[in-house]
């Protein structure tokens, strides 16, 4: 099942593709306008969710003692391509496996050797498992960029979450878990409103809830375990934490 990302958790998947060794919770925090445990908080939550599914280093293998890298490009048959990625996986040498939803070419295996020798060995491998190698090729260069939409430059009609932040008077951006016994529990966001629970410089932006996120209207009842996502102008207070059932920070 696919998950839902906020501009908090699209940030963090740029910045840790980008350079996930040299970039700390905080620095992502502080760019986001949120605390260092809430970004901590969401890595682990895509971590579970399987969004982030390791992290790895990305090696120069020519310049270890000039190793070579090769790109085979095979056709499995369709029905056999998982269970031979997983034997392709097995093969000495081999360091990626990637799987195409396509007929022919639909599996693309790297691997690394001393030489031609070792290369043309791994090819036997493949072709004796079932794999038709239907082009290889050395590879001279690889890099892995973050998507750009997950970027500081991501817009929402034409409106950056910076803009927005200026354009607030330097909001502060806050993750609040609902209590069962909060103000809000129970109430609709109109409702919270009318009755002064929420502050008018207050602005709920996001629930998470079950697993879903919600886009929250004038008619959207907090729940409790909800996970309320709010800009608050000027800085959260108490008052606002304990509509939240939160208390002190």
């Amino acid at each position: 099942m696919s998950k839902r990302l906020d501009a908090v958790d699209r940030r963090i998947l740029y910045h840790l593709v980008r350079d996930a060794r040299n970039t700390s919770a905080p620095e992502i925090a502080e760019e986001v306008n949120v605390s260092g445990g809430t970004i901590r908080n969401r890595i682990a939550q895509l971590e579970d969710a399987g969004v982030i599914r390791g992290y790895h280093a990305t090696i120069d293998y020519q310049r270890t003692e000039g190793r070579l890298t090769n790109l085979y490009i095979c056709t499995s048959p369709v029905p056999d391509r998982d269970r031979l990625s997983k034997q392709v996986a097995e093969i000495p040498g081999v360091v990626g496996v990637r799987q195409l939803m396509k007929g022919r070419s639909n599996l693309h295996v790297t691997a690394v050797g001393d030489d031609m020798q070792e290369l043309n060995h791994v090819a036997s491998n493949l072709s004796s498992i079932g794999l038709e190698i239907e082009e290889e090729n050395l590879l001279q260069s690889e890099q892995v960029l973050p998507y750009h939409k997950f970027g500081p430059d991501e817009s929402r009609d034409g409106i950056t979450i910076t803009d927005f932040m200026k354009l607030s008077g330097g909001a502060e951006v806050v993750e609040l878990p609902v209590s069962a016994s909060a103000d809000v529990a129970g109430l609709t966001l109109s409702e919270a409103n009318e009755r002064g629970i929420i502050h008018p410089n207050v602005l709920v932006v996001a629930i998470e809830r079950d697993d879903t996120i919600l886009t929250p209207r004038g008619d959207t009842t907090v729940r409790a375990d909800d996970l309320v996502t709010i800009f608050c102008r000027g800085g959260i207070d108490e008052e606002t934490l304990e509509a939240f059932g939160q208390g002190s920070r």
